[in-house]
């Protein structure tokens, strides 16, 4: 069986339905996260939107012009930190022990030795349950790819010019491992069912997923 994303194993985690609805499908990249990943690469230097800019809409030709807003406003918040500068960005890393892989937005030369970036405003308190799921696969996977002994790991919040230290705590291996489990079986072709406390809010599944779903002739 093929590795299983990190992606992927948040997925399995929060809805394995919804993994399942979606395991076939191409998703495209946000505009956020385009964003937010240009941004990203250039923290620490001088930010220049318009710059910034041209990059996005290379990247992204058919990007709506007003998320030059959501741009200059990651921007305006960025410029009011000092940020870290990483020794590599977007590397490959996976472990065969667990079969999953990603790719780690950047590597630092010392603790915390790596970063992921995210597009999502930063929670008032603390690292979102989906963000300490990934920080513990990453920090699994740098391990055993490279080496490292990636105790803890940061997420750079974009939007809010932030970062915030995650140390992954037993429960959130636990979390990793259920999420694994989950993501590996439905990858298998095996139907799950609904989570009793599934995340909907917002998902487009929501009036398609039904409790107790077997086939998956009942979603469509």
């Amino acid at each position: 069986m093929d590795k299983v994303s990190v992606s992927q194993v948040v997925a399995g985690y929060f809805c394995p339905v919804r993994l399942y609805l979606e395991r076939s499908a191409t998703r495209g990249e946000s505009p956020r996260y385009t964003i937010s990943k240009q941004v990203s690469y250039q923290l620490g230097k001088q930010l220049q939107a318009e710059l910034l800019w041209e990059e996005v809409t290379a990247i992204q030709p058919d990007i709506s012009a007003d998320m030059r807003e959501f741009l200059d406003e990651c921007v305006d918040a960025c410029k009011k930190k000092e940020w870290r500068r990483p020794v590599q960005t977007d590397v490959q890393v996976g472990s065969e022990r667990f079969g999953i892989r990603g790719i780690v937005d950047k590597i630092f030369a010392d603790e915390p030795c790596f970063a992921i970036t995210r597009s999502s405003s930063a929670p008032p308190a603390g690292v979102y349950t989906g963000d300490r799921i990934r920080i513990a696969c990453y920090a699994l996977c740098i391990k055993e790819s490279l080496g490292l002994s990636a105790v803890t790991g940061l997420i750079e919040y974009i939007p809010s010019g932030t970062t915030r230290l995650c140390h992954p705590e037993p429960r959130d291996r636990r979390a990793m491992l259920q999420g694994i489990h989950s993501a590996q079986r439905v990858l298998a072709g095996e139907v799950p069912r609904k989570p009793v406390r599934a995340p909907c809010t917002s998902c487009p599944y929501e009036e398609k997923c039904l409790p107790g779903v077997q086939r998956f002739s009942d979603f469509m």
